[in-house]
């Protein structure tokens, strides 16, 4: 190691692995005002179920800064990152697999070898992606189902605090709806970038999200939630929150790339000053 600059030595599995972690967080803080928008208007005109329960009618929002807008002057600013706690933690687990341990998985499917073929980069992928999902999904179940209730007066909250969410969900819906949700829908998700995810993974996303925050027996699975969406509000409901989607989507790979790349950086820097020193 003596010898190298920083930049010169490839990071360990360690460092990309705590380092993806961290930079999805700090992307997820600056960007999750535009993905509880996202939920907000993908779940718009669900009303049918929340009015059979005696809860009040849906809050209409129009647009990405409008449902900002409107959450602030209806519900608080706090509403804005309402389920960070689990996005994080979904981030940290997530993007920690997913990234930081992509290129481990790739070297294991070829063996070390310096050829790596797009066969193998779908392998590893896929691989990570799958790890990833099953590791995450409840947190990204948990997630959802904050930023889907609203925070008004009179307004009954279905959760009180993060763990007290993954207990009820276990309780009320059993384990296996803490992993509400299925791999098909995210791998579809994982395919493009930039505006061609947004308008491949939105129907996608869509769907997942009403089907997470799906009161128990509401939908018989996927695509009866999908076809009722169909039936009930038409095509256009499977790009509700297509912008802030968009936003987010550009933002947030941004602020995560770049910082990765600097933590990376800097925990490389700091190993190789150590190493120095000893």
């Amino acid at each position: 190691m003596v010898g190298f600059r920083p930049a010169d030595v490839p990071p360990s599995a360690a460092v990309k692995f705590v380092g993806a972690g961290t930079a999805a967080c700090i992307a997820d803080l600056l960007t999750f005002p535009l993905d509880t928008a996202k939920v907000r208007l993908q779940i718009q005109g669900e009303s049918s179920s929340s009015a059979a329960k005696g809860k009040q009618s849906a809050v209409k929002y129009r647009g990405v800064f409008g449902t900002i807008t409107t959450m602030v002057r209806t519900e608080g600013p706090r509403s804005l990152y309402s389920g960070l706690v689990a996005g994080l933690q979904r981030q940290m687990s997530f993007a920690s697999v997913r990234i930081g341990l992509y290129d481990s998985v790739k070297q294991f499917y070829t063996k070390g070898s310096d050829h790596v073929g797009i066969g193998s980069r779908l392998l590893a992928g896929s691989t990570t992606g799958a790890m990833a999902v099953a590791l995450a999904q409840p947190t990204d179940v948990v997630k959802v189902r904050f930023q889907a209730q609203a925070r008004s007066p009179g307004h009954g909250r279905r959760y009180c605090s993060t763990i007290d969410a993954y207990k009820t969900i276990a309780k009320e819906e059993g384990i296996h709806g803490l992993w509400k949700d299925n791999l098909p829908c995210h791998f579809i998700s994982a395919f493009g970038a930039g505006l061609c995810t947004t308008v491949i993974a939105s129907p996608v996303d869509v769907v997942k999200t009403r089907y997470m925050n799906a009161a128990l027996g509401q939908y018989g699975s996927v695509l009866n939630c999908a076809a009722a969406m169909m039936t009930k509000e038409g095509p256009l409901a499977f790009y509700k929150g297509f912008m802030p989607s968009f936003l987010r989507l550009g933002s947030w790979n941004v602020v995560m790339f770049v910082t990765y790349e600097q933590l990376k950086r800097a925990m490389m820097a700091a190993n190789h000053n150590c190493t120095n020193m000893l």
